[in-house]
């Protein structure tokens, strides 16, 4: 008796097979109702995310201008994230200068458009792109997080199911396919975490990289180069920031952000194989970019950055390849690393961020050691994007 099968038909039963099973996961992980909620935050997080002492933070309920929060038995004083807003605006209102609680754009800033990016996988842009939209969100920016990586990594860690969730709204592609595209607008959707809104990505989205070339010879319009630009601007006036989570890939989607953005962070695990690979993408990334130039695409960047992902201090090897990249790129490598650490990943095992679980899930140095790692990161971007905006 023959063991041999059709391939389609056994990759159709593993896809169905593994859909059930995540689906399972989820709902064991946020029953009962399969969706995610943001836990609170200590009164020390609290006063940390605002840019205040804690004894000021007390001050403020004292006299009653802090709303009542969540109190335990023991007196404890525990903040969602729309509690530290509802703060921040307060304090803004009584504040002597603009933008002192609240940085994000004031009148004549440019929404700032960040792409996270690197031609190989596995060098961490999903992870680094939603702990950068987190840890501005948290710091009161508005933000939109864009997925355009048909893995839809980003999505699925916003609690969402891409193959069923969207069936009825749409996903990106909707919105930039070439053929009766729908309103950006009506596809983003509102997200568990106070301050981030979501434009889905979906398996679908993969049809835009073998639609393209068809479209290219019919000179649809506008370009592929230009569809993402195009669309941000029905809904760039409601945010301060947009970050995309690029594909593993220099595709015509990829290309669509690059031409969307106002900054770039190139993720870069250090080992020399990671740091041939981009060198590879580097070049060809400058070659299609001067032929979208030259197509007419407008490219002016704010700012681009290296950010050194995964590393480990205590690794010679890695040390020499920082040392590397830093004596040939100068300050466009960022001063911060993004350290390797088992809190990052054991956080995923449940699709959560480090800044989503609680600190008394983890050894209470595994868990600081990878806060203060992403704060230190995330705190140079936006340093970066206060600057765009001249500050």
């Amino acid at each position: 008796m023959s063991d041999t099968f059709h391939i389609s038909t056994r990759i159709r039963e593993n896809a169905e097979q593994l859909s059930a099973a995540l689906q399972d996961h989820m709902e064991k992980v946020f029953a009962p109702n399969a969706t995610k909620d943001l836990r609170h935050f200590s009164a020390s997080e609290a006063a940390d995310l605002l840019s205040i002492s804690a004894s000021f933070l007390r001050k403020l309920h004292f006299d009653g201008r802090a709303p009542d929060v969540d109190t335990s038995a023991g007196g404890r004083r525990h903040y969602s994230a729309q509690d530290l807003l509802d703060i921040r605006q307060m304090l803004e209102a009584g504040a002597k200068k603009p933008g002192t609680y609240i940085k994000g754009r004031r009148p004549g800033d440019k929404v700032q458009v960040l792409s996270f990016l690197n031609f190989k996988g596995g060098s961490g842009k999903t992870t680094s792109t939603i702990h950068t939209a987190q840890r501005l969100a948290l710091k009161g920016y508005r933000v939109l997080c864009v997925d355009i990586d048909p893995q839809a990594s980003l999505t699925t860690l916003f609690g969402f199911r891409p193959e069923v969730d969207f069936l009825e709204t749409g996903t990106v592609y909707d919105a930039i396919r070439y053929d009766a595209p729908l309103p950006f607008r009506s596809i983003i959707q509102p997200t568990f975490f106070t301050g981030i809104d979501l434009a889905p990505a979906g398996l679908l989205l993969q049809e835009f990289e073998h639609e393209t070339p068809r479209a290219l010879m019919a000179n649809a319009q506008p370009p592929f180069f230009a569809r993402l630009a195009t669309v941000l601007q029905d809904v760039e006036a409601n945010y301060d920031v947009i970050v995309f989570d690029c594909p593993p890939q220099l595709g015509y989607l990829t290309l669509s952000a690059l031409c969307a953005s106002t900054g770039l962070l190139i993720t870069i695990v250090p080992n020399m194989l990671d740091v041939a690979s981009m060198s590879q993408f580097l070049q060809m990334s400058a070659d299609l970019l001067d032929v979208v130039s030259n197509a007419g695409a407008k490219m002016e960047f704010d700012f681009l950055r290296f950010l050194i992902n995964r590393y480990e201090p205590n690794d010679g090897p890695q040390q020499q390849v920082v040392a590397f990249l830093r004596q040939l790129f100068g300050d466009e490598v960022m001063v911060a690393p993004m350290l390797k650490s088992t809190a990052i990943s054991d956080a995923g095992l449940t699709h959560q961020t480090v800044y989503e679980v609680d600190r008394t899930q983890f050894h209470r140095n595994t868990y600081d050691r990878a806060v203060d790692s992403l704060n230190m990161v995330n705190d140079e971007i936006e340093l970066l994007i206060q600057k765009a905006w001249g500050r």
